[in-house]
């Protein structure tokens, strides 16, 4: 891996932490972020902000004694939103461990 694909690679990584900031990104980047792995990580993080909200305001909802909010689907919500940040938790973990064996590689 050349020194100039480690940096374009990081180029798209501020790009993609400028876009979930609020910031705004060179279209290139967009279009990066939009299809491929990237994109498709992307999306993932967002389904489990979702995930994690909707689960956290159905206990709200719970908590302040909404009616038609049972403790059965807040329960099994937090479960879920769980299992999902555990998943993303060990998906960084096996993303950091390829860069770093890839960045210990012989050139």
């Amino acid at each position: 891996m050349t020194i100039s694909s480690i940096e374009g690679m990081l180029q798209q990584l501020r790009g993609l932490a400028q876009v979930a900031g609020g910031g705004t990104a060179s279209q290139a980047t967009a279009a990066a972020s939009a299809s491929g792995f990237a994109g498709e990580l992307q999306r993932s993080l967002q389904r489990l902000n979702t995930s994690q909200e909707r689960a956290y305001g159905q206990a709200e909802a719970f908590e302040v004694g909404k009616p038609g909010v049972s403790l059965n689907d807040v329960m099994i919500d937090m479960q879920k939103a769980n299992i999902s940040f555990q998943t993303a938790v060990q998906v960084r973990n096996r993303l950091a461990a390829a860069y770093q064996e890839m960045m210990n590689m012989p050139v």
